[in-house]
């Protein structure tokens, strides 16, 4: 006889009390109230998605170590079950099992628990935030019951990547003394637009004045962000796999001039900013192994490597795998700022003296992601996601200036700056578990009693942000919704008149204007600007086997001005302009 939902869904939150008890404790703030899509036991199908990103490790050979006390799996059910954890779990509970914003599922937690108990627990989620993913749809009966012995089992060892690994991947392709000595192109390259074609392993370069397709690069999987040298003539891509491409934009036709791997899972590229140092060096941080590599910034030689194991800024314990998040290039020091996620710690390199590399670190708070420059470019606003914080470090004085609570799950991308009406200077941020977006004032000469504090809330379509943009020469501020569980909000945009915030927004349907017949999700993502700041382009991300488009919106009128439709736009996600990615300018 079937068990009534309400009586399942009582059985697995007293199971997850009992779990919690006993598992090691973690600094994850406790779950909001439900809210619309969110599920019965508390986690909402926006974070779900965000947190089972897969990991490129799903593919990696590794180490497994039979243990005696857990029961029995096949070598296939073994590497199912590796492979199901890598695409569904690595990003929530880590490489090593030992606990990311989700709680350790190492063996002498789970084995005491046993199967039935762990099925129950992986078939209907937890309040705090575990995905019920059998009753979701998301796995099998026969996918639990493996999941739940795989997790008994030791933990496989992915293999460390270090100096000779990399140097083994490292291609120059072109080297620097035959490469141009000058523009060889017509292009207007400080216009041109990087644009991640996700499920391909490519990046789309587009001309920003005429809307046509320039070149599609081979570059790694799913490639996670776009960087440009100092001096705005190389892009540097970094995949999800930690496959570095550096592309040369003085080419007849762009390509790429070098190329590396840097371990086995990467989010964050970036090069050397401050004056003296333009287009000397490039800096990579990866998920595995945890650690940054300094590189040549002419060939991708890699320098120098740096670990990033240690202990965590609250609970002062060990942690295995803190993964580098969001890097960027200080314009203040010859510095390098780095992310680091579970410690909490945001790292100072300086690389003046590789050699002896010196590294200020500052603790923050746990769970750092992603973030970017306020207008002056001396504060650097980085999101402490689960730790629901903004953490400011001031790069000139090499300190940290505040820690600012905001709502759940902040997701800046890299934020946006504009004037307040009241406030003066604020940087602004979304949220990816709930529908707040949060101005924070970043001037303490002029508006001090503003600076490092929400100065307004603003409530946009929902949660499930992923990026939010303006332009100094705009004043619209636009918010997009990829992760909402409802498809006519992840489908549109939200737009805010900067100068009236009273209004409320706008809800510009991008899906819609494209065009598209069948795209399936058609998810809107990345709002970017073009130079001149008077056109706003998107990102319609449908699947891989379905149609996508971008779609050019007219900043001052808010009005449709062109589609790009290509069957090579295969899965567009992000896309960042060379002119005001080089500047910071967002």
């Amino acid at each position: 006889m079937r068990t009534p939902f309400r009586h399942r869904s009582m059985i697995a939150t007293a199971l997850w009390i009992a779990f919690a008890v006993t598992a090691q404790a973690q600094t994850a703030p406790a779950p909001a109230a439900s809210a619309p899509g969110t599920h019965e036991k508390g986690v909402s199908e926006t974070e779900m998605r965000y947190q089972a990103g897969s990991s490129p490790l799903a593919n990696e050979p590794m180490y497994q170590s039979a243990n005696p006390k857990a029961p029995p799996m096949t070598q296939a059910e073994f590497d199912q079950g590796r492979k199901i954890y890598f695409e569904r779990c690595a990003g929530c509970h880590g490489v090593l099992r030992k606990g990311a914003t989700g709680k350790p599922l190492t063996p002498d937690i789970t084995l005491g628990k046993g199967t039935d108990y762990l099925k129950v627990f992986i078939a209907y989620g937890s309040p705090a935030g575990m995905p019920n993913w059998q009753t979701s749809g998301e796995m099998s009966e026969k996918e639990v019951d493996l999941m739940a012995r795989y997790v008994q089992q030791d933990p496989p060892q992915p293999p460390e990547y270090g100096m000779k690994e990399m140097k083994a991947t490292w291609k120059v392709l072109v080297p620097p003394e035959k490469r141009p000595k000058k523009k060889l192109n017509n292009y207007n390259i400080a216009n041109i637009f990087s644009t991640t074609l996700r499920d391909t392993g490519e990046v789309a370069l587009i001309d920003g004045d005429t809307k046509k397709i320039i070149s599609i690069v081979k570059t790694g999987y799913a490639v996670h962000i776009s960087r440009l040298s100092a001096s705005g003539r190389y892009i540097f891509v970094i995949g999800r796999d930690a496959k570095i491409n550096m592309i040369d934009l003085w080419m007849a036709k762009p390509d790429n001039v070098a190329e590396i791997r840097v371990g086995l899972e990467a989010r964050s590229v970036d090069t050397s900013k401050y004056k003296g140092y333009e287009d000397k060096l490039a800096v990579a941080g990866t998920y595995w192994p945890p650690q940054y590599v300094i590189m040549n910034g002419d060939t991708l030689e890699p320098l120098k490597i740096a670990g990033t194991r240690g202990m965590t800024v609250d609970t002062q314990e060990y942690h295995p795998e803190p993964r580098v998040a969001a890097i960027v290039g200080s314009h203040f020091k010859p510095e390098f700022v780095v992310n680091v996620k579970e410690t909490g710690k945001i790292l100072l390199v300086n690389y003046k003296d590789i050699a002896n590399l010196q590294v200020t670190e500052i603790p923050a708070a746990r769970f750092l992601h992603d973030g970017g420059w306020d207008a002056s470019h001396r504060y650097v606003m980085m999101a402490a996601n689960q730790s629901n914080k903004i953490a400011v470090v001031d790069a000139k004085e090499g300190k940290l200036s505040a820690l600012v609570d905001v709502d759940k799950i902040p997701h800046p991308g890299r934020g946006a700056n504009f004037v307040h009406p009241k406030c003066g200077p604020v940087w602004a941020t979304g949220h990816l578990g709930s529908e707040k977006i949060s101005l924070i004032g970043t001037d303490p000469k002029k508006n001090k009693q503003h600076a490092w504090k929400v100065c307004e809330t603003l409530d946009g379509q929902g949660g499930g942000n992923l990026f939010i943009k303006t332009h100094p020469k705009s004043r619209h501020l636009y918010v997009d919704t990829p992760l909402n569980p409802e498809a006519k909000i992840s489908q549109s945009v939200a737009v805010f008149d900067t100068k009236n915030l009273k209004a409320g927004f706008k809800v510009l349907p991008i899906a819609e204007w494209s065009g598209i017949a069948d795209g399936g999700a058609m998810r809107v993502v990345q709002p970017e600007y073009n130079k001149a700041g008077d056109e706003v382009w998107f990102a319609v991300w449908s699947a891989k086997d379905k149609q996508s488009a971008l779609v050019v919106v007219d900043d001052k009128t808010l009005k449709l001005k062109a589609v790009i439709k290509d069957p090579r736009l295969i899965t567009p996600t992000g896309h960042f302009n060379v002119h005001n990615t080089q500047h910071d300018i967002y």
